[in-house]
């Protein structure tokens, strides 16, 4: 078995192309076969090296190697002219010399009777010879229906009086992407097509051309597309589109991927699959029929189950932060904070100020947290704090609801303001365990700053 994934280089690796390479690797793999990638960078206007770059850094980070070497199938035009001439030489197809003006015409035409616009073979017998603006394109039989098995949809017959004599060479020369996309996959010996189904109306026309170039024709496999859950196709709102993206965002590749592979395929009830596991079982597994619906949040999900399964250490290594070090003081910020994050940002963002005290406050934060006995609440606890014996979470706990007790306030009262001073935020992990990680000295620094801006507040 021979799969492959060919993308081309014209943007950022979305996310259902993503999933569509996995699932043509991992159906190879399961079938102890190989999975290549085909770069297709034939559009020389829009394709771009960083593009490729991308692309290949995505699949790295996700985990996803291909076998073999890179085809580029630039590198393949000459062949693919090759092939061209030679379905002309024998008779496959024939030259077109049809302007423009003429094609749009008939297209017009057409559409106003209703018709799917299509060529009307007005060359085909002609046998003309090839001239300046000629084309070249294939014949599709005449009767009959083109069939095929398809791994995903089943069985799916094509009338072949629907599909039009196509161009497979166009008037500059150059092949156009039905055939190339055969001859390339003729060469590199490809098995099983595994691809999105919105390539499903290219499949009939290279069927037409494996049969032509008398070669057997690849197992097909058609994967509906991603959406939002809104039902509408996959874009920007719906989350980032492209792979590299989450690896910003902080999602983990291995959280990524078991997700991507359950957007379209189930074995049982089951959720969470290592890769080496899919490997093993994925030619178990069913594709689903239906579209996918993308959902951030359930990827969240996935993210979190992952990291909470993680080693301390591990995950600090991870963590993309210069104040995360391998000590014993990192480590403690790490299991205080790890339940309220999902993925390696947030655990930046969580941990900011265990590593550096706050330097300013918003001024709603202020105006939520103040009252008029503010400072004066923060300065009992100040007092009561300096002489505490014991220095834990539990001890620091009593001693505020001892403030609150012999005040006769709120939580709140004392609660908001004393966060406020200690984290820049009002919304951290519990306050007495703030309080111990940071120590006596750092507690009594910080809320004496905070005073001094309440006050001016």
């Amino acid at each position: 078995m021979r799969t492959r994934f060919a993308p081309s280089p014209t943007g950022l690796l979305h996310i259902g192309g993503a999933r569509t390479a996995l699932f043509a690797w991992l159906y190879a793999k399961s079938n102890q076969g190989s999975c290549l990638l085909r770069i297709e960078d034939t559009d020389k206007e829009r394709s771009q090296d960083q593009y490729t770059k991308e692309i290949i850094n995505s699949f790295k980070w996700l985990g996803v190697e291909f076998d073999e070497e890179t085809v580029y199938q630039s590198h393949n035009q000459d062949r693919h002219v090759e092939v061209a001439l030679e379905l002309l030489e024998k008779g496959l197809a024939y030259v077109c010399t049809c302007s423009k003006e003429r094609l749009e015409e008939l297209r017009n035409q057409q559409q106003e009777e209703g018709l799917n616009p299509k060529y009307d073979s007005k060359c085909r017998n002609l046998s003309l010879d090839r001239t300046p603006g000629s084309v070249i394109r294939f014949k599709i039989p005449d009767s009959d229906s083109t069939v095929f098995n398809d791994l995903v949809k089943g069985e799916v017959r094509v009338e072949n009086k629907e599909l039009d004599d196509f161009i497979i060479l166009r008037s500059d020369g150059t092949p156009t992407y039905n055939l190339s996309v055969v001859v390339d996959d003729i060469d590199m010996g490809i098995s099983h097509v595994i691809r999105g189904d919105d390539h499903i109306s290219n499949t009939p026309k290279q069927i037409n051309i494996f049969k032509a170039l008398d070669r057997e024709v690849p197992t097909y496999g058609h994967l509906p597309m991603i959406q939002g859950e809104d039902g509408k196709r996959m874009s920007k709102r719906h989350g980032a589109t492209g792979v590299g993206e989450y690896h910003e965002m902080g999602i983990l590749p291995e959280a990524l991927l078991n997700y991507l592979v359950r957007l379209g395929w189930a074995k049982g009830d089951e959720e969470f699959f290592s890769k080496n596991d899919l490997i093993d079982v994925f030619s178990e597994g069913k594709f689903n029929t239906s579209p996918a619906s993308f959902s951030l949040e359930k990827l969240h999900w996935y993210n979190k189950s992952y990291l909470d399964e993680m080693q301390d250490k591990e995950l600090i290594k991870l963590i993309p932060s210069e104040t995360f070090k391998d000590d014993e003081f990192s480590l403690r910020v790490l299991n205080l904070i790890r339940e309220r994050c999902n993925n390696l940002k947030e655990f930046e963002k969580e941990a900011s100020y265990f590593f550096e005290s706050p330097k300013y406050f918003e001024d709603k934060d202020i105006k939520k947290a103040s009252s008029d006995i503010a400072n004066e609440l923060l300065e009992d606890f100040k007092i009561r704090i300096s002489a505490l014996k014991a220095w834990n979470a539990e001890e620091i706990n009593k001693l505020i609801n001892e403030v609150v007790s012999d005040r006769e306030v709120g939580f709140g009262k004392i609660g908001l303001p004393l966060r406020l001073s200690l984290t820049g935020t009002l919304n951290s992990p519990s306050i007495d365990k703030v309080c111990e990680l940071l120590g006596l000295e750092e507690v009594l620094e910080r809320i004496s700053f905070a005073q001094s801006q309440i006050e001016a507040f």
